[in-house]
């Protein structure tokens, strides 16, 4: 989600550079954000690992787990998949020639 956000951002903000550019941005200035929060919880995942009983660790195994696959979809799927589903820059501009905005300006 945060890599998502960036993107919004950052189409607002660079009009005029290519959509793979403005990924390529957004991706740099999360990155490390993304791996200090990942590396911080395993290591307190790895604190209940050592200091936690058997009751734990199943659960210890699971958040490892999805700590592991949450970093790799952020740093490395959700970009493609913006990709892939090809971005607007604007999506509060109508794209059907004004179809479903008769009622815009009417008060209620």
């Amino acid at each position: 989600m945060v890599i998502f956000d960036r993107v919004r951002e950052n189409l607002r903000k660079y009009k005029k550079i290519p959509l793979q550019e403005v990924i390529n941005i957004s991706l740099n200035e999360t990155l490390s954000r993304t791996v200090l929060t990942s590396l911080t919880t395993l290591i307190a995942l790895i604190a209940l690992l050592v200091l936690g009983g058997d009751v734990i660790r199943g659960f210890v195994f699971a958040m490892t787990w999805g700590i592991i696959v949450g970093t790799y979809s952020t740093v490395f799927m959700a970009c493609a998949i913006l990709e892939r589903l090809g971005v607007k820059r604007d999506w509060d501009t109508p794209t059907g020639g004004g179809a479903g905005t008769q009622f815009a300006n009417v008060d209620a």
